[in-house]
């Protein structure tokens, strides 16, 4: 006589064998997508915490700019700059300019990435294109930041007049990493186009200058001719310097209309950038 059978375990007996027989249930959109811009931004970290260099290097040019033009500058007074030292209304201008360098070449990275390979493994991934560029913008938004604090630091020892309201600051570092998002996607937008390290590189050395020399970043507007008061206008550096130099300085600045520009632009330019993303990786 045979004995009978065991019933078979439930499946709620053991979750390793449940996970066997049940598919993960996939999450939803608005959980997903943050949790892949978030570990591609920590992908693009890890290269800055292994080799720190260009922190150090990039930190020269706006300790140059504070130290030689702006001392100089404010004994001249050439600059009307509203009753404030000409080096005060200067270290908000080298922030965000000093944003805007690390971010703008960032194309470089991803056409290199893109020659290694590494880009095509990354599109055959479920993550979507847009997650991958807003997590490379905001990881050079986060390089901006630890440049940011460099030039605070050096604008601070030159006694500068500066707030240290943490709501303030706070807010500066928003308008830095959003700032660095735009400019970065318009790196990664223009390599979409050119499609060349060497072509992007002759555009961005192009582009640069004409952007920081037609913002307000080293003369107010209305020392500026018309031409170039309407250029600036239409320069999202300028409405990032606006906003800096409102929250760092007190002046007068239209905070809602800067941020408001800076969302809008960042978000134009992540579009941008992900739709070219194809074409730079064929």
């Amino acid at each position: 006589m045979s004995d009978r059978p065991a019933a078979p375990h439930a499946a709620s007996a053991d979750p390793a064998l449940g996970l066997l027989l049940r598919p993960p249930a996939p999450r939803a959109p608005w959980r997903l997508v943050p949790a892949r811009v978030f570990a591609m931004c920590a992908v693009e970290l890890q290269k800055l915490r292994h080799d720190r260099t260009e922190l150090y290097t990039r930190a020269v040019q706006p300790a140059l700019w504070l130290l030689i033009f702006g001392q100089t500058f404010t004994r001249i007074r050439a600059i009307p700059t509203g009753g404030i030292p000409y080096v005060d209304y200067l270290a908000p201008g080298i922030i965000a300019q000093s944003a805007m360098f690390i971010a703008i070449f960032y194309g470089i990275q991803i056409i290199w990435e893109r020659d290694a390979g590494v880009l095509n493994k990354l599109l055959v991934t479920p993550t979507p294109r847009a997650a991958l560029i807003t997590g490379k913008a905001f990881a050079a938004g986060v390089k901006a930041l630890v440049q940011a604090v460099v030039v605070l630091v050096i604008a601070a020892a030159l006694g500068v007049a500066l707030t240290w309201n943490p709501l303030k600051l706070l807010a500066v570092a928003a308008a830095v990493v959003l700032g660095s998002a735009f400019f970065s996607c318009l790196s990664m937008t223009i390599a979409g186009i050119v499609l060349s390290r060497d072509r992007l590189m002759g555009f961005g050395q192009a582009i640069t200058m004409p952007l920081f020399f037609g913002s307000n970043a080293l003369y107010p507007l209305a020392v500026m001719p018309g031409w170039l008061q309407a250029v600036s206008r239409a320069n999202p550096l300028s409405y990032q310097v606006d906003a800096l130099r409102g929250l760092l300085l007190g002046t007068p600045a239209h905070l809602g209309a800067d941020f408001a520009v800076l969302l809008v632009a960042a978000a134009l330019g992540i579009a941008a950038a992900s739709s070219l993303l194809g074409r730079l990786a064929r």
